[in-house]
């Protein structure tokens, strides 16, 4: 029994396959409109953003007040210190007057990049 011969096969059909809902998906769409329409749950959400970011900043502007302060401290307590020299230049100089300035970027750099994933962890959280 041969199969008569009558050109080339059809083309397969094509089968959508769709998965199930996710079982949280519901509560995620809730969450979202509670933001939007800034009801008790969606402000709950976002003073939790505004604390976390609240308290990323302050723990950043506490290492650099505790690493650039304490440095004219500790200049002043051990004044040998001040009378170093590095590459022709006095040590103060250059710790305060130089390399503050990249860690002061530095700083800033860490700070827009931990906020915004701060914030795309509240979108994700929220759109998803």
């Amino acid at each position: 029994m041969e199969r008569p011969v009558t050109g080339p096969d059809p083309a397969p059909r094509r089968v959508r396959v769709v998965l199930a809902e996710r079982r949280g998906s519901r509560r995620l769409v809730r969450t979202r409109a509670e933001v939007e329409d800034q009801t008790e749950v969606g402000d709950v959400l976002l003073r939790g953003l505004v604390r976390t970011q609240l308290g990323l900043s302050l723990r950043l502007a506490g290492l650099v007040v505790v690493l650039l302060g304490v440095l004219p401290l500790l200049f002043a307590l051990v004044p040998a210190l001040g009378s170093v020299q590095v590459l022709g230049v006095r040590l103060p100089w250059l710790l305060l007057g130089l390399l503050a300035y990249p860690f002061l970027g530095l700083v800033g750099w860490a700070h827009t990049a931990l906020a915004e994933r701060v914030e795309q962890d509240f979108a994700d959280l929220v759109d998803d």
